[in-house]
């Protein structure tokens, strides 16, 4: 299934949107997360990038999900 994500986050620890190997960013911790509720490996794939630093209200991301989760499971 394919969820759409409305995301806003304060990026102050974060080194901006796109993984990175070996810094924190969002992508990676959205991915980190939700590979954990699907136990596989997941790829959320962002409308935009921010720089390290940047926060965001209103990002929009997708996700592919075998798992029927409701929105509720989904929310933080």
């Amino acid at each position: 299934m394919n969820y759409k994500l409305l995301i806003q986050y304060d990026g102050t620890d974060f080194h901006g949107w796109q993984v990175q190997e070996n810094d924190r960013t969002i992508q990676g911790e959205l991915e980190r997360v939700i590979g954990m509720l699907e136990d596989a490996k997941v790829n959320v794939i962002g409308s935009g990038r921010t720089d390290a630093g940047v926060h965001a209200e209103g990002q929009v991301a997708n996700v592919m999900i075998s798992r029927g989760f409701t929105p509720d499971k989904l929310r933080a």
